[in-house]
């Protein structure tokens, strides 16, 4: 006795064993059709067959399901791995920025150069050559020695310091510069607003840290944060890129900001970190048609409660400037899971 084709598919045999379709299924009934003067009786048909493209169809179907049904084990293998690494990141990212704070918070007249650092790192991007950008390059002593770095050497010494016990818990490798560098001005950024909603409050802490937690920009930070795995540069970016802020004109601020993508709006809401006197360069950019209406948009908003208009932009502003002409790496600071020998379990 022969082998059938059906037999070698279990997963259609049930249909083929099926001889009564159910009572929900089409009833067939005695029609005649009549084509060409040719009638023909569809109940005296014979039995209903199986074609073979129909069966080949079925077979496909059947194949693709049973792949599609034993490759659920290798997504939710990729997914759970995808999980162990977001977590690994977070809470790296997390122990860092605990160390930032509190470096910061034992210095905090080195703020505004922080944010400097990170700011004169970041504009050496060149969108022509696709080159130099927030790649810690600012690191190496040539160019941290420019005339536009001037008095930021106190700042980097300080990331130095930091990045040494940062490193010494890292279990996924050593941070870089470059996020080494925009995580501590993010985290200076949050202390200027923490240290404003506070001066609001009369100087009380409790108070200011609640305003700042229910009405300040806190969460605005999300695009920030997942921007975690910036490279380093490996030379000094070229010089000339960098303007020398206390010494620039209006015009060459904006024709330096235009080169990176922003304008008068971006210029504005960053002119508090341009240059070692907040007031001056706000004053000069007051000046011009352009980027006094911003200029004057951010001053009322800094005497508001929340702050929202001022804060939202800076972070906006300053997460984009973090990330010109870097490629995320987004599997930086993960490390394989510890393994566990379960013959040594003990149940």
């Amino acid at each position: 006795m022969g082998v059938s084709f059906l037999s070698t598919c279990p997963s259609l045999l049930s249909l083929a064993a099926n001889d009564t379709p159910p009572s929900t299924r089409y009833q067939p009934r005695s029609v005649s059709i009549c084509c060409n003067k040719t009638i023909i009786d569809v109940a005296a048909e014979e039995p209903f067959h199986w074609r073979r493209r129909e069966v080949l169809k079925c077979v496909g179907a059947t194949v693709g399901l049973e792949i599609f049904g034993s490759s659920g084990s290798l997504v939710g293998m990729a997914n759970a791995a995808d999980l162990i690494q977001r977590r690994q990141r977070s809470e790296f990212q997390s122990q860092v920025k605990g160390t930032l704070f509190n470096a910061i918070k034992g210095n905090p007249d080195i703020i505004p150069s922080l944010l400097t650092l990170a700011i004169n790192d970041a504009v050496t991007y060149d969108k022509a050559t696709k080159s130099g950008g927030p790649n810690g390059s600012i690191r190496f002593s040539s160019e941290i020695s420019r005339p536009e770095n001037a008095g930021l050497s106190a700042a980097l010494n300080l990331l130095e310091e930091a990045k040494k016990e940062i490193d010494s818990y890292s279990k996924g490798g050593p941070i870089s510069y470059a996020d080494l560098i925009n995580y501590a001005a993010q985290s200076a950024v949050k202390a200027t607003f923490l240290a404003a909603a506070i001066s609001k409050c009369g100087g009380n802490e409790e108070k200011g840290s609640i305003l700042y937690n229910a009405y300040g920009s806190n969460g605005q930070w999300g695009l920030f944060d997942r921007q975690f795995g910036r490279a380093d540069a490996q030379d000094p970016d070229p010089e000339g890129r960098v303007p020398v802020w206390q010494k620039a004109s209006v015009q060459e601020m904006k024709d330096k900001f235009s080169a990176l993508g922003f304008g008068p709006r971006q210029l504005a809401v960053l002119s508090a970190f341009l240059g070692p006197d907040q007031n001056a360069t706000e004053t000069l950019l007051a000046s011009d048609p352009d980027v006094a209406p911003w200029v004057q948009k951010y001053q009322r908003s800094r005497e508001t409660v929340s702050r929202t208009d001022y804060e939202v932009d800076l972070i906006t502003t300053f997460t984009k400037l973090s990330t010109l002409g870097q490629q995320i790496n987004y599997e930086a600071y993960t490390y394989p899971p510890p393994k566990i020998d379960i013959t040594k379990l003990k149940l």
